[in-house]
Protein backbone atom coordinates (compact mmCIF):
# COMPACT_ATOMS: atom_id res chain seq x y z
CA UNK A 1 0.00 0.00 0.00
CA UNK A 2 3.43 2.09 -0.20
CA UNK A 3 3.05 4.48 -3.34
CA UNK A 4 6.05 3.72 -5.55
CA UNK A 5 7.11 6.79 -8.02
CA UNK A 6 9.28 6.98 -10.78
CA UNK A 7 11.45 9.65 -10.78
CA UNK A 8 14.70 10.22 -12.95
CA UNK A 9 14.61 6.93 -13.82
CA UNK A 10 14.87 5.96 -9.67
CA UNK A 11 12.49 4.41 -8.13
CA UNK A 12 11.34 6.27 -5.03
CA UNK A 13 9.00 4.95 -2.41
CA UNK A 14 6.13 7.99 -1.68
CA UNK A 15 4.91 7.17 2.47
CA UNK A 16 1.09 7.68 2.42
CA UNK A 17 -0.26 10.42 5.03
CA UNK A 18 -0.42 8.66 8.49
CA UNK A 19 -3.77 10.77 10.55
CA UNK A 20 -2.46 10.48 14.23
CA UNK A 21 -5.47 10.38 16.49
CA UNK A 22 -4.71 11.58 20.10
CA UNK A 23 -7.73 11.77 22.66
CA UNK A 24 -6.85 13.87 25.51
CA UNK A 25 -8.75 15.11 28.57
CA UNK A 26 -7.05 17.10 31.28
CA UNK A 27 -3.73 16.00 30.16
CA UNK A 28 -1.65 19.25 30.72
CA UNK A 29 1.21 17.16 32.34
CA UNK A 30 1.74 14.78 29.60
CA UNK A 31 0.40 16.77 26.28
CA UNK A 32 3.88 18.11 25.45
CA UNK A 33 5.55 14.86 25.80
CA UNK A 34 2.96 12.95 24.40
CA UNK A 35 3.33 15.32 20.75
CA UNK A 36 7.20 14.85 21.29
CA UNK A 37 7.35 11.06 21.30
CA UNK A 38 4.60 11.14 18.06
CA UNK A 39 6.78 13.57 15.99
CA UNK A 40 9.90 11.74 16.29
CA UNK A 41 8.67 8.46 15.81
CA UNK A 42 7.17 9.79 12.21
CA UNK A 43 9.89 12.25 11.88
CA UNK A 44 12.12 9.37 11.51
CA UNK A 45 9.62 6.78 10.03
CA UNK A 46 10.14 9.57 7.17
CA UNK A 47 6.48 9.41 7.20
CA UNK A 48 3.71 12.20 6.31
CA UNK A 49 1.65 12.81 9.21
CA UNK A 50 -1.03 14.72 10.89
CA UNK A 51 -1.59 14.73 14.54
CA UNK A 52 -5.04 15.69 15.50
CA UNK A 53 -5.75 16.45 19.29
CA UNK A 54 -8.72 15.82 20.41
CA UNK A 55 -9.70 17.96 23.35
CA UNK A 56 -12.73 16.56 25.28
CA UNK A 57 -13.46 19.36 27.14
CA UNK A 58 -10.66 19.82 29.18
CA UNK A 59 -11.21 21.93 32.61
CA UNK A 60 -6.90 22.29 32.55
CA UNK A 61 -4.27 23.97 31.05
CA UNK A 62 -4.35 21.08 28.14
CA UNK A 63 -5.65 23.37 25.63
CA UNK A 64 -3.64 26.20 25.62
CA UNK A 65 -0.45 23.87 25.40
CA UNK A 66 -2.06 22.11 22.09
CA UNK A 67 -2.28 25.75 20.86
CA UNK A 68 0.88 26.49 21.26
CA UNK A 69 1.78 23.56 19.78
CA UNK A 70 -0.58 24.02 16.90
CA UNK A 71 1.44 27.45 16.40
CA UNK A 72 4.90 25.88 15.93
CA UNK A 73 3.80 22.93 14.10
CA UNK A 74 0.74 23.09 11.64
CA UNK A 75 1.16 19.27 11.15
CA UNK A 76 -0.70 19.29 14.34
CA UNK A 77 -4.47 20.23 14.57
CA UNK A 78 -6.84 20.66 17.60
CA UNK A 79 -10.13 19.75 18.22
CA UNK A 80 -11.89 21.64 20.99
CA UNK A 81 -15.46 20.03 22.03
CA UNK A 82 -17.78 22.71 23.58
CA UNK A 83 -17.88 20.32 27.32
CA UNK A 84 -16.67 16.88 27.38
CA UNK A 85 -18.63 14.56 25.42
CA UNK A 86 -16.56 11.16 26.66
CA UNK A 87 -13.46 9.54 24.99
CA UNK A 88 -15.35 7.17 22.31
CA UNK A 89 -16.79 10.11 20.96
CA UNK A 90 -13.68 12.24 20.68
CA UNK A 91 -12.27 9.31 18.83
CA UNK A 92 -14.86 9.47 16.33
CA UNK A 93 -14.05 13.23 16.11
CA UNK A 94 -10.74 12.12 14.90
CA UNK A 95 -12.22 9.70 12.70
CA UNK A 96 -14.80 12.53 11.48
CA UNK A 97 -12.13 14.66 10.54
CA UNK A 98 -8.61 12.58 9.50
CA UNK A 99 -7.50 13.06 6.10
CA UNK A 100 -4.92 10.83 6.14
CA UNK A 101 -4.65 6.98 3.97
CA UNK A 102 -4.69 5.46 7.09
CA UNK A 103 -4.88 6.54 11.12
CA UNK A 104 -4.03 5.14 14.21
CA UNK A 105 -5.50 6.03 17.69
CA UNK A 106 -3.61 6.16 20.53
CA UNK A 107 -4.36 7.89 24.02
CA UNK A 108 -2.63 10.76 25.03
CA UNK A 109 -0.81 9.53 28.43
CA UNK A 110 1.45 7.44 26.85
CA UNK A 111 0.78 3.93 28.56
CA UNK A 112 0.37 2.88 24.68
CA UNK A 113 4.19 3.39 23.47
CA UNK A 114 4.04 5.43 19.91
CA UNK A 115 7.51 3.25 19.15
CA UNK A 116 4.80 0.60 18.45
CA UNK A 117 3.30 2.07 15.35
CA UNK A 118 5.79 2.16 12.55
CA UNK A 119 5.13 -2.10 12.75
CA UNK A 120 1.56 -1.33 12.39
CA UNK A 121 2.35 0.42 9.53
CA UNK A 122 4.38 -2.03 8.83
CA UNK A 123 1.68 -4.88 8.43
CA UNK A 124 -1.10 -2.68 6.88
CA UNK A 125 1.52 -2.20 3.91
CA UNK A 126 0.89 -5.69 3.50
CA UNK A 127 -2.72 -5.68 3.06
CA UNK A 128 -4.12 -5.53 6.28
CA UNK A 129 -6.84 -2.56 6.87
CA UNK A 130 -6.73 -2.88 10.57
CA UNK A 131 -4.10 -3.75 12.79
CA UNK A 132 -4.60 -3.65 16.64
CA UNK A 133 -2.44 -3.72 19.44
CA UNK A 134 -2.50 -6.53 21.73
CA UNK A 135 -1.50 -5.92 25.19
CA UNK A 136 0.87 -8.96 26.80
CA UNK A 137 2.07 -7.04 29.81
CA UNK A 138 0.02 -4.11 31.61
CA UNK A 139 2.59 -2.14 33.73
CA UNK A 140 1.70 0.24 36.69
CA UNK A 141 -1.97 -1.69 36.99
CA UNK A 142 -3.30 -3.50 40.25
CA UNK A 143 -4.04 -6.51 40.33
CA UNK A 144 -7.82 -5.89 40.01
CA UNK A 145 -7.67 -3.94 37.15
CA UNK A 146 -5.71 -6.47 35.31
CA UNK A 147 -8.23 -9.20 36.24
CA UNK A 148 -11.27 -7.22 35.64
CA UNK A 149 -10.24 -6.30 32.67
CA UNK A 150 -9.45 -9.49 31.24
CA UNK A 151 -12.57 -11.05 32.55
CA UNK A 152 -14.36 -7.87 30.77
CA UNK A 153 -12.61 -9.08 27.38
CA UNK A 154 -13.64 -12.72 27.64
CA UNK A 155 -16.89 -12.11 28.71
CA UNK A 156 -17.68 -9.43 25.73
CA UNK A 157 -16.33 -12.31 23.26
CA UNK A 158 -18.94 -14.83 24.73
CA UNK A 159 -21.92 -12.56 24.65
CA UNK A 160 -21.57 -11.02 21.28
CA UNK A 161 -21.90 -12.74 17.91
CA UNK A 162 -18.61 -10.55 16.51
CA UNK A 163 -15.02 -11.31 17.26
CA UNK A 164 -13.64 -8.89 19.49
CA UNK A 165 -9.66 -9.13 19.94
CA UNK A 166 -8.42 -10.12 23.55
CA UNK A 167 -6.50 -7.87 25.45
CA UNK A 168 -7.33 -4.84 22.98
CA UNK A 169 -7.70 -2.04 23.60
CA UNK A 170 -8.50 1.58 21.23
CA UNK A 171 -4.75 1.63 19.87
CA UNK A 172 -4.88 0.70 16.36
CA UNK A 173 -4.46 1.24 12.70
CA UNK A 174 -7.35 1.89 10.55
CA UNK A 175 -7.44 1.91 6.37
CA UNK A 176 -9.02 4.73 4.75
CA UNK A 177 -11.88 1.80 3.71
CA UNK A 178 -12.40 1.73 7.78
CA UNK A 179 -12.83 4.76 8.75
CA UNK A 180 -15.26 5.72 6.06
CA UNK A 181 -17.51 2.80 7.15
CA UNK A 182 -17.21 4.05 10.86
CA UNK A 183 -18.47 7.51 9.64
CA UNK A 184 -21.46 5.75 8.20
CA UNK A 185 -22.51 4.90 12.26
CA UNK A 186 -23.85 7.07 13.98
CA UNK A 187 -25.07 5.35 17.33
CA UNK A 188 -24.94 7.69 20.33
CA UNK A 189 -23.28 5.08 22.74
CA UNK A 190 -20.26 4.21 21.43
CA UNK A 191 -17.96 1.39 21.33
CA UNK A 192 -15.35 1.76 18.81
CA UNK A 193 -12.98 -1.31 18.77
CA UNK A 194 -16.46 -3.11 18.47
CA UNK A 195 -17.68 -1.18 16.25
CA UNK A 196 -14.26 -2.03 14.62
CA UNK A 197 -14.91 -6.09 14.89
CA UNK A 198 -18.42 -5.45 13.30
CA UNK A 199 -17.26 -3.45 10.03
CA UNK A 200 -14.67 -6.69 9.06
CA UNK A 201 -12.31 -6.48 6.70
CA UNK A 202 -8.68 -8.00 6.91
CA UNK A 203 -7.44 -7.42 10.53
CA UNK A 204 -4.21 -8.41 12.49
CA UNK A 205 -2.18 -7.74 15.72
CA UNK A 206 1.19 -6.36 17.17
CA UNK A 207 1.53 -7.34 20.64
CA UNK A 208 3.43 -4.92 22.99
CA UNK A 209 3.94 -3.91 26.80
CA UNK A 210 1.43 -1.65 27.63
CA UNK A 211 3.49 1.16 30.09
CA UNK A 212 2.64 3.16 33.35
CA UNK A 213 1.34 6.57 32.91
CA UNK A 214 3.98 8.95 32.02
CA UNK A 215 1.72 11.46 34.48
CA UNK A 216 -1.02 13.00 35.83
CA UNK A 217 -4.26 10.53 36.43
CA UNK A 218 -6.40 7.75 34.90
CA UNK A 219 -9.76 9.25 33.58
CA UNK A 220 -11.10 5.76 33.48
CA UNK A 221 -11.89 5.32 37.43
CA UNK A 222 -14.10 2.35 38.60
CA UNK A 223 -17.64 3.95 37.67
CA UNK A 224 -16.28 4.79 34.00
CA UNK A 225 -15.15 1.28 34.08
CA UNK A 226 -18.37 -0.56 34.47
CA UNK A 227 -20.20 1.68 32.36
CA UNK A 228 -17.95 1.66 29.42
CA UNK A 229 -18.52 -2.51 30.04
CA UNK A 230 -22.43 -2.49 30.07
CA UNK A 231 -22.18 0.19 26.54
CA UNK A 232 -20.13 -2.73 24.74
CA UNK A 233 -22.30 -5.43 25.84
CA UNK A 234 -25.44 -3.99 25.01
CA UNK A 235 -23.90 -2.07 22.10
CA UNK A 236 -23.44 -5.32 20.85
CA UNK A 237 -25.33 -8.32 22.17
CA UNK A 238 -28.90 -8.89 22.80
CA UNK A 239 -27.72 -11.49 25.44
CA UNK A 240 -28.84 -9.83 28.68
CA UNK A 241 -32.40 -9.68 27.20
CA UNK A 242 -32.22 -13.31 26.47
CA UNK A 243 -30.96 -13.71 30.22
CA UNK A 244 -34.29 -11.72 31.72
CA UNK A 245 -36.66 -14.30 30.02
CA UNK A 246 -34.72 -17.49 31.93
CA UNK A 247 -35.14 -15.34 35.28
CA UNK A 248 -38.32 -14.95 34.64
CA UNK A 249 -38.73 -18.76 33.37
CA UNK A 250 -36.43 -19.92 36.49
CA UNK A 251 -39.24 -17.70 38.49
CA UNK A 252 -42.12 -20.04 37.45
CA UNK A 253 -40.76 -22.89 37.96
CA UNK A 254 -39.52 -22.02 41.53
CA UNK A 255 -43.29 -20.34 42.05
CA UNK A 256 -44.82 -23.58 40.52
CA UNK A 257 -42.95 -26.00 42.36
CA UNK A 258 -43.67 -24.17 46.08
CA UNK A 259 -47.40 -23.89 45.00
CA UNK A 260 -47.39 -27.82 43.55
CA UNK A 261 -45.56 -28.81 47.88
CA UNK A 262 -48.27 -26.80 49.28
CA UNK A 263 -51.07 -28.83 47.86
CA UNK A 264 -49.12 -31.94 48.24
CA UNK A 265 -48.45 -31.09 52.20
CA UNK A 266 -52.63 -29.95 52.01
CA UNK A 267 -53.97 -32.98 50.87
CA UNK A 268 -52.09 -35.31 52.23
CA UNK A 269 -50.19 -34.49 55.11
CA UNK A 270 -53.10 -32.31 56.73
CA UNK A 271 -52.10 -32.45 60.06
CA UNK A 272 -48.60 -31.27 59.73
CA UNK A 273 -48.69 -27.54 60.69
CA UNK A 274 -48.09 -24.84 57.99
CA UNK A 275 -47.94 -21.16 58.78
CA UNK A 276 -46.45 -20.27 55.61
CA UNK A 277 -44.94 -16.87 56.47
CA UNK A 278 -40.99 -17.73 55.97
CA UNK A 279 -41.86 -19.71 52.72
CA UNK A 280 -44.06 -16.87 51.88
CA UNK A 281 -41.71 -13.94 52.28
CA UNK A 282 -38.76 -15.74 50.44
CA UNK A 283 -40.93 -16.65 47.40
CA UNK A 284 -42.49 -12.54 47.11
CA UNK A 285 -38.58 -11.57 47.63
CA UNK A 286 -36.95 -13.82 44.74
CA UNK A 287 -40.10 -12.84 42.34
CA UNK A 288 -39.86 -9.52 43.09
CA UNK A 289 -35.87 -8.90 42.62
CA UNK A 290 -35.69 -10.80 39.72
CA UNK A 291 -38.76 -8.87 38.55
CA UNK A 292 -36.72 -5.57 38.85
CA UNK A 293 -33.36 -7.03 37.69
CA UNK A 294 -34.99 -7.86 33.88
CA UNK A 295 -37.23 -4.06 34.24
CA UNK A 296 -33.74 -2.72 34.87
CA UNK A 297 -32.64 -4.75 31.95
CA UNK A 298 -34.96 -3.65 29.67
CA UNK A 299 -35.08 0.21 31.21
CA UNK A 300 -31.04 0.04 29.68
CA UNK A 301 -32.10 -1.00 25.99
CA UNK A 302 -35.22 1.54 25.82
CA UNK A 303 -32.99 4.21 27.31
CA UNK A 304 -30.19 3.73 24.12
CA UNK A 305 -33.29 3.90 22.11
CA UNK A 306 -34.51 7.26 23.83
CA UNK A 307 -31.15 8.63 23.00
CA UNK A 308 -31.09 7.36 19.43
CA UNK A 309 -34.15 8.64 18.57
CA UNK A 310 -33.43 12.51 19.97
CA UNK A 311 -30.73 12.96 16.58
CA UNK A 312 -28.88 15.31 18.84
CA UNK A 313 -25.21 15.85 16.98
CA UNK A 314 -22.71 13.52 18.56
CA UNK A 315 -21.00 16.22 19.62
CA UNK A 316 -20.18 19.71 19.43
CA UNK A 317 -16.78 21.65 18.66
CA UNK A 318 -16.30 25.22 20.14
CA UNK A 319 -12.81 25.81 18.21
CA UNK A 320 -10.68 24.19 15.59
CA UNK A 321 -6.80 24.99 14.57
CA UNK A 322 -4.86 23.88 11.67
CA UNK A 323 -7.92 22.37 9.06
CA UNK A 324 -8.45 24.29 6.28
Amino acid sequence: MILTLLTGGDVVEAKPLVSLIVPAYNEEAVIEETYKRLKNVMEQGGYDFEILIVDDGSTDRTPEKVKKICLNDKRVKLIRFSRNFGHQVAISAGIDRAVGKVAVIIDADLQDPPEVIPGMIEKWSTGYEVVYGVRKKRKGESLFKRVTAALFYRLLRQMTPIEIPLDAGDFRLLDRKVLEELKKMPERRRFVRGMVSWVGFRQTSVEYVREKRFAGTTKYPLRKMINFAIDGILSFSTVPLRISSALGFLSAAVSFLMMMYGLIVRIFYPSRVMTGWASLFVAVLFIGGIQLICIGILGEYLGRVYEETKKRPLYIVAELLNFD
